[in-house]
């Protein structure tokens, strides 16, 4: 689907409806701008709470602070690599 809008002098621009609807964007989403070489693309952001649970967590480190966490495998890797 393709769609136009025009820039404003102070670099916004307006998503059309059509592209709004498509990407299910309402007021509060974030949007991703990712740029290459050939252009620009624009996507919703992912709602990082909504994927909460969807990662399964070893048992011996549920409920474990990150930091914890992150210092344990540094410990095993550094194991592993002795």
């Amino acid at each position: 689907m393709d769609s136009h809008a025009r820039l404003t002098s102070k670099g916004q621009v307006t998503i059309p409806k059509s592209i709004r609807d498509a990407l299910d964007l309402h007021d509060g989403d974030q949007v991703l701008f990712r740029v290459d070489k050939n252009g620009a693309t624009l996507e919703k952001a992912a709602d990082f709470i909504a994927l909460a649970g969807s990662v399964p967590v070893a048992p011996a480190v549920r409920g474990m602070a990150w930091d914890d966490v992150l210092r344990r495998a540094h410990q095993r890797r550094g194991k592993a690599r002795a």
